[in-house]
């Protein structure tokens, strides 16, 4: 199910079979389908040693000694690493704050951090080596929520910190804090007829990707290292890494392997400098691959969140004020916290008119295990509380939800209680339109079926543990606002080379980036931008790597944009040059060449009426022509850490979705029947992508509503379900059918109009879910994952 609009912004070679628009083959999609995709723990090296980690079984404690004699004893040994034996004096690394020590040093702040590094011939071999490494511990109080984080006798787990978040903060143990206040609050609240209030609770979700955090480092002969690596961020990871290891980052060089899956886990390092350290020490490749239940310690985790929300409205169903404060558990080092701070509260109001606000955001550095970056980065936590909000607005004044939420939203011109104005599209009443008028799947047809009836329909039916007895239809709706790309001032841009030359008599294009692909579907998009601006039929598209500019992290929805943006320039650019020497060898024969706006379609020079000037090959015969550049969007600007006032974001994205559960209101099963969604894209560059996209957001958001949670034993600090089998994640058996309408306004100050997919469907998908068990149970359900016990009360 679909809508097209016309967005403004297409250029040149729009008719270019396989450009912009359709819906185009996946290079890497039938590899990946059959198996025979090579992913980077497929990397292989004649002559490599394995590399392996240990780990500290504490969450909070000293570290007294540590022995590595009998480690080293061991056959097929190579080399046991610990602190005292890294190169140079920088020994901790981070994206924002450097805080983050490449082997524990003096204490361990969290279950599962690294201690040592073992090398050997076998993977067993370095993995029984590690577990003779005898480390002395002294157990420290933990720090494990915000009374505890924040008391005055708490203790620091950063002492001496000096990052530029510190003067900014009440207690050194909070990472980052941003208040956002505009409009009186006071005031509104006296005119409000109503006022609700609640307070919410996100559990910790992991990115659950299914290729576990895997390189290999291979030392070369000058000295350097060459790094083959699953990554989101190449040269973010070149950055933090050349320093630890002494080596200037021209010496370090890195090429991007198969990526299984990423949403946000591997935006911060994992075990990329510890393969190099290993690999320079002993003169051999080594290779590290985590097993399942070291990933869940190797990378960051979704935030959790404690919410606590204010909203008044008139009788009318106008929103007067709201207020909220926000709680997020950054764990033991910053990661991408402050900007996840700044995130969730820019975002916290949700896609409504709200003229009156007090927000207050923060993060703790605690004992828990380390959060960073994940899909929705922040908002989706935000959404989870104030599309609860909504509806209880709406119920207080009998009002339809759906209707409610339209009264208040938001469209282009909007202000944000930051004080910016949407100045793009921003349809958030039409989704919501939209998403509600799509057809309702069947009623219980498990109800009227009889003896045919598939149990496997029924909440737990796969598990035959009920026929249909106490089980109630709900529905439930939300929608949700996301930015897209980095904010705040961050310098975000991408780097693209892109060369045209001929080959065997055709003109190819071939496009350089250093763009992580992550199954996001990059590659292909990128393949369709060089045809649409080349009008060449073949792309080739070079392996990513530090051997072309930074193209920027692979989230925040911001690759299409702005690595899509950076081909796109840079190959208006060698159409330019294209047109020059065109017009240099053949402009005396014919006066189109100096007068006529011409274009490249179909490999050959046109006019904008279809007349054929030249081919491309014949203009640039043995020549090519190779340019690289680099593309910004517009500039953002930090948020005003007293009030809150700034020009954070470069785009916002919206996504509506409409949830369709059954619940056994006796054992507390759910089985969601549909999830449908409604999302505006301003131009789909590649419609069957983007509806993936959607599904994927959407499925991941259905996790968080009813089953995925990193539990933390809240006495120990230590995680207690690191495994697929204890860390629940939808399967297809799981997964409803997710109809999905796509609405394209374009964004005019975006290439081609369009506008960020990926995250948006993440944040309306888990309030929708949970507005549908509420509506079913009649239970208000303030905390995600939604549990059996939390239905039941037992």
């Amino acid at each position: 199910m679909g809508v097209t609009r016309t967005p403004t912004g297409l250029t040149q070679g729009s008719r270019t079979k396989g450009g912009i628009g359709e819906s185009t083959m996946r290079p890497d999609g039938t590899l990946k389908v059959t198996g025979e995709f090579a992913y980077a723990s497929d990397l292989w090296h004649e002559d490599m040693l394995w590399g392996y980690t240990l780990r500290s079984p504490h969450a909070h404690a000293e570290i007294v000694s540590i022995d590595t004699s009998q480690a080293l004893a061991q056959a097929g040994v190579h080399a046991v690493l610990t602190y005292d034996d890294l190169p140079t004096d920088t020994k901790n690394y981070g994206l924002e704050i450097q805080d983050t020590p490449v082997l524990a040093h003096g204490r361990v702040r969290h279950h599962g951090e690294p201690v040592a590094l073992v090398a050997a011939d076998h993977p067993e071999t370095a993995r029984r080596a590690a577990a003779k490494i005898r480390v002395e511990y002294a157990e420290l109080p933990l720090v494990t929520d915000e009374a505890s984080a924040t008391a005055d006798d708490a203790p620091l787990l950063h002492p001496g910190r000096d990052d530029h978040h510190a003067a900014h903060v009440p207690h050194p143990n909070i990472v980052h804090r941003q208040p956002i206040v505009r409009g009186d609050v006071g005031a509104a609240r006296a005119r409000a007829d109503v006022i609700v209030s609640g307070e919410y609770e996100v559990g910790m979700q992991d990115q659950a990707f299914l290729g576990p955090e895997s390189g290999l480092a291979v030392p070369a002969e000058d000295g350097g290292v060459d790094l083959y690596i699953a990554t989101q961020w190449l040269h973010a990871d070149l950055r933090q890494i050349a320093p630890v290891l002494g080596l200037p980052e021209k010496k370090v060089r890195m090429t991007l392997s198969g990526v299984g899956g990423a949403f946000g886990g591997r935006e911060d390092l994992s075990m990329q400098i510890h393969a190099c350290l290993l690999a320079l020490r002993t003169g051999k490749p080594v290779k590290i691959v985590y097993n399942r239940f070291e990933s869940f310690f190797g990378h960051v985790h979704r935030h959790p969140a404690k919410l606590r929300y204010e909203h008044g409205a008139t009788r009318d169903g106008r929103i007067t004020h709201m207020t909220c404060r926000i709680v997020l558990d950054g764990g033991a080092y910053a990661s991408s916290s402050p900007a996840v701070v700044g995130n969730a509260s820019s975002l916290s109001a949700g896609p409504y008119v709200i003229d009156n606000v007090d927000i207050e955001a923060i993060a703790l550095y605690t004992n828990n295990p380390p959060c960073g970056a994940m899909r929705g980065f922040g908002a989706v936590q935000a959404c989870f509380a104030y599309e609860a909000q909504m509806d209880r607005l709406a119920d207080e004044l009998g009002m339809d939800p759906v209707e409610f939420r339209q009264i208040n939203a938001m469209s282009q011109g909007t202000i944000m209680p930051t004080g910016q104005a949407v100045d793009s599209p921003a349809p958030v009443a039409e989704l919501l339109r939209r998403v509600k008028a799509m057809p309702m799947p069947p009623e219980k047809q498990w109800e009227t079926a009889g003896e045919g009836a598939d149990i496997r329909a029924l909440p737990g039916g796969l598990s035959n543990t009920t026929h249909g007895e106490g089980v109630v239809r709900g529905v439930g709706y939300a929608v949700g606002i996301k930015n897209v790309g980095f904010s705040e001032g961050f310098d975000d841009y991408s780097t693209a080379r892109v060369r045209l030359e001929v080959v065997a008599g055709e003109p190819v294009a071939v496009v350089h980036t250093a763009m992580a692909e992550v199954g996001q579907g990059g590659v292909t998009v990128h393949a369709q931008i060089a045809r649409t601006e080349l009008g060449v039929t073949r792309v080739t598209i070079n392996p990513a790597d530090t051997r072309v500019g930074s193209a920027g992290s692979t989230s925040a929805s911001r690759q299409t944009y702005v690595t899509g943006g950076a081909i796109k320039h840079t190959c208006e650019a060698v159409r330019e040059r294209v047109l020059e020497m065109g017009r240099r060898k053949f402009g005396t024969h014919h006066p189109a060449w100096a007068t006529a706006e011409l274009l490249l379609e179909g490999c050959k020079v046109v006019t904008d009426g279809g007349e054929v000037l030249a081919s491309v090959a014949d203009v640039l015969e043995d020549e090519s022509v190779d340019i690289e550049l680099e593309w910004r969007h517009r500039p953002t600007e930090a948020l005003d850490l007293r009030t809150g006032q700034g020009q954070g974001h470069v785009q916002y994205s919206f996504a509506a979705h409409r949830a369709v559960v059954e619940v056994d209101t006796e054992l507390g099963l759910v089985k969601v029947i549909e999830l449908a969604c409604a999302q505006d894209v301003g131009k789909a560059l590649n419609p069957l992508s983007v509806t993936g996209q959607i599904q994927g957001g959407t499925t991941q958001g259905l996790g968080l509503a009813v089953m995925e949670e990193i539990v933390v034993d809240p006495a120990t600090a230590k995680v207690r379900n690191p495994s697929f089998t204890d860390y629940l994640i939808p399967t297809i058996l799981d997964t409803p059918v997710i109809p999905v309408d796509v609405l394209e306004l374009a964004d005019e100050h975006a290439p081609y109009g369009l506008r960020g997919v990926g995250e948006a469907p993440t944040l309306s998908s888990t309030p929708a879910v949970v507005a549908a068990i509420r509506a079913a149970s009649g239970l208000a359900l303030q905390r995600v994952p939604v549990r059996p016990e939390h239905i039941t009360g037992t």
